[in-house]
């Protein structure tokens, strides 16, 4: 359970659907991690509502009779929001609005809210609101209830649709200025990457808290922000880190997420180009976390999306001191064994048979097992570099005891 600290949260409920593409256990992990979305964006669920459906409906996203009882819920317990696990279209977040009467969010509005909330610097805000707008832009009606008139063409043509207009042009016009000065600190950040010089360059990917702030902080004993919270981080960070004699550039960057907005990830793209232009990908994975196999779909299909799919990457499973797997007894004969039950020397034999010595066990906050990354590391970076630089291979002792 989550501690909560002596913070107003606002009283929130959930929504997901099970169809046919989803089935309960997937709709429950969902809600598990909207519900941490919802804590980290400030708010308390007091209550999850899941209904059966083929498909959602194109106009509530959830059928008439569920929708009353949500209803029902929300004027009872004084519920501040509404969130949905998928992303509603324009039409049936005003549809909602309407019934409920109450703020309603999905899970793209959710994860913009949590990225405004931790954007720190002018980079990473300027991302944010580009992304934040674009969202808004096909929902601008939803926000002028107060001079709606009858649906029809003739009477349409008054002060609202005016108003409406108006404000999509000033959207519009602000998204292109927020472009342009993206396109400007792009080409900045561009030229610092290139005065870094030839230095191999090593960065830190995977779903979001999954421990990588805090294996950049052990590695480059540096304080980079770290909390258990989505998001900790958003602007990439970039550290000269020394293993042995060997110096390289360590960067952490922002953590990806399943159903990830399109538009922060267009938003990010410039973000992520530490990652396109890495020499070497640490692939961090929260072993302890229930669903991490599906954690590393998720970041490999976004690896994928902006072409790093192919590059040389090590596997780093985290928290092996937080992993505990599921048991059963000696006279259960009903139980079906999963890899739930696996322990963490079969996952190692799995990964091992996967990918080879690819593959490596570690507890950042723990420091378990940071000598044996750190020499495999070393080992990749130096492959690298003798790679690039042939003639340099008297920098490298045959025996690293200094790490």
């Amino acid at each position: 359970m989550l501690e909560k600290k002596s913070i107003d949260y606002e009283k929130a409920i959930l929504v997901g659907v099970i169809t046919q593409t989803q089935d309960e256990t997937k709709v429950n992990e969902y809600l598990d991690e909207l519900e941490f979305l919802t804590y980290t964006a400030g708010g308390e669920v007091k209550k999850r509502f899941v209904q059966r459906i083929d498909v959602p409906n194109p106009k509530t996203y959830i059928g008439s009779g569920k929708m009353e009882e949500v209803e029902h819920f929300v004027n009872e317990n004084e519920i501040g929001s509404v969130i949905f696990d998928d992303e509603l279209t324009p039409a049936q977040q005003k549809n909602i609005e309407k019934i409920l009467r109450c703020k309603i969010l999905d899970r793209t509005g959710l994860i913009l809210d949590i990225f405004a909330q931790r954007a720190e610097t002018s980079y990473a805000r300027t991302q944010v609101e580009l992304a934040q707008y674009e969202y808004l832009l096909p929902r601008l009606t939803g926000l002028w209830t107060h001079l709606e008139r009858q649906r029809g063409g003739i009477g349409m043509r008054g002060p609202g649709e005016t108003e409406i207009e108006t404000d999509r042009r000033i959207v519009r016009d602000r998204i292109a200025l927020l472009k342009k000065k993206l396109m400007k600190i792009d080409r900045q950040m561009e030229t610092q990457r290139g005065n870094r010089g030839a230095l191999v360059r090593v960065a830190l990917v995977g779903y979001t808290n999954v421990g990588k702030s805090t294996l950049m902080n052990v590695i480059s004993k540096s304080e980079v922000f770290a909390e258990n919270k989505l998001f900790a981080t958003l602007d990439t960070t970039v550290r000269k880190v020394v293993i042995g004699n060997l110096p390289f550039l360590l960067s952490d960057t922002v953590g990806f997420i399943r159903k990830l907005p399109t538009q922060l990830v267009e938003s990010f793209k410039s973000t992520l180009d530490e990652v396109r232009e890495a020499d070497l990908l640490l692939h961090v994975v929260d072993i302890s976390h229930p669903n991490f196999e599906e954690h590393i779909a998720s970041v490999n299909q976004i690896l994928g999306e902006i072409g790093c799919a192919e590059k040389k990457t090590i596997m780093v499973f985290n928290k092996i001191d937080q992993y505990h797997p599921e048991t059963i007894e000696e006279d259960d004969l009903v139980t079906e064994r999963t890899s739930a039950h696996f322990t963490l020397e079969e996952w190692k034999n799995t990964w091992f048979n996967k990918i080879g010595d690819r593959a490596l066990f570690i507890s950042a906050l723990n420091k378990e097992n940071l000598e044996e990354f750190r020499k495999r590391v070393y080992d990749e970076v130096r492959d690298i570099h003798v790679t690039r630089f042939p003639y340099n291979n008297f920098l490298y002792p045959e025996h690293l005891d200094e790490l």
